[in-house]
């Protein structure tokens, strides 16, 4: 498990974006931590070192969203709303997460009975006691393939 801590929503896009800067193809993230934490701004972060230039927001309504811009496609889910798992197979699930690009999904811990077994678990936390804007932002299995 890696531990990373940050002190501001730039902080949190700068960590993100070096893990995108290592990410393989195939990679799986959940991506969990309550509203407010900065789940989407780790996801613009994490899209930037893709090297995906497009605007990024949270596919709340859409459940899933791709960008291609990058070395590396995209594919960015918001499960928030799902009422059940099997809404995910009427998506195309199974082609992002099997296929040549990053599959990273927001509250992923609601579809936890299809994620992948090397899925990598982001949990991003607040500690108000640290300051309005720290984040704790934990890691869990290998991101880069190492």
């Amino acid at each position: 498990m890696e531990i990373y801590r940050s002190n501001s929503t730039e902080e949190t896009f700068e960590i993100a974006g070096k893990m995108g800067e290592k990410a393989k193809p195939g990679t799986v993230i959940c991506l969990d931590g309550d509203l407010g934490t900065g789940k989407t701004v780790f996801t613009k972060g994490f899209a930037k070192g893709l090297g995906i230039g497009e605007h990024i927001s949270s596919p709340t309504f859409n459940i899933m969203k791709s960008y291609s811009g990058g070395r590396l496609p995209l594919y960015h889910f918001d499960v928030y709303r799902i009422g059940d798992v099997s809404e995910m197979d009427e998506i195309g699930y199974e082609d992002c997460f099997y296929g040549d690009g990053v599959s990273l999904i927001e509250w992923g811990s609601i579809i936890d009975d299809i994620l992948p077994e090397e899925t990598v678990r982001i949990t991003i936390t607040k500690d108000l006691s640290k300051g309005f804007d720290f984040r704790e932002i934990r890691v869990e299995n290998d991101y880069t393939g190492n």
